[in-house]
């Protein structure tokens, strides 16, 4: 947490210059569109010699689980802030809904299951305004809230611990996209990709870990 906190007051002190050239405050809400992707499953251990040895295998993984092509709707609404005018510093505060979705094999049967984790997003993005269309690109951070349990239930069988013990409190991640700013209102299309594993699924022999791609479509209304 502290970790995560310096790093938002880091990216926050430029407002203080960009402030000078303009500021506004506005809310905003939409629509994530996400998917669910896995890692390679890491094995450790020891070789002949008593020396540890790290390894790709996880075969049980690859047979039983995988990830979905479909994408997942949530939603995110909040509020921003923007300093600055041609040249702009854009930080967020976003209550976000994610989901992603995979396949896992049981008893001969194949079952799709759905995850879905709910945070607070911070984005701060550096941009470039021309006219009315926007460019910007730049950190984000998540602080998670909750989650539904259901990839720690699917993999259960595999796995020890718990998907709470999994999930990460706080994951980084970057945004870049561009927007439209029509009088009051603007409208945003993101790319969203992680620096950090959202999760990570662990048993006596190694782990692999997931992560969320995202694109997000929002409607901003600026208040002043």
């Amino acid at each position: 947490m502290k970790k995560s906190l310096f790093f938002i007051a880091l990216t926050l002190l430029p407002a203080l210059t960009f402030a000078q050239g303009g500021f506004q405050i506005g809310i905003k809400g939409g629509v994530n569109l996400s998917k669910l992707t896995f890692g390679d499953f890491v094995t450790t251990g020891t070789n002949s010699n008593g020396s540890p040895q790290v390894g790709v295998d996880g075969q049980t993984f690859r047979d039983n689980l995988k990830a979905s092509l479909d994408s997942k709707t949530g939603t995110s609404f909040g509020i921003y802030m923007r300093f600055g005018k041609n040249l702009f510093l854009q930080p967020e505060l976003l209550y976000s809904t994610k989901a992603g979705s995979f396949e896992v094999v049981r008893n001969g049967v194949t079952e799709s299951v759905t995850v879905k984790t709910t945070s607070f997003d911070v984005p701060v993005l550096l941009g470039i305004k021309g006219g009315p269309i926007r460019v910007m690109a730049g950190p984000i951070v998540s602080f998670r809230i909750n989650d539904n349990q259901s990839l720690g239930d699917a993999v259960r069988q595999y796995t020890n611990g718990s998907l709470n013990d999994a999930w990460s409190q706080a994951y980084y991640g970057y945004q870049v996209g561009g927007g439209l700013d029509l009088g009051s209102f603007g409208l945003d299309v993101r790319y969203e990709g992680n620096l950090t594993d959202v999760a990570q699924i662990q048993n006596d022999y190694g782990k692999f870990n997931q992560r969320l791609k995202s694109w997000q479509i929002t409607l901003a209304y600026r208040l002043f």
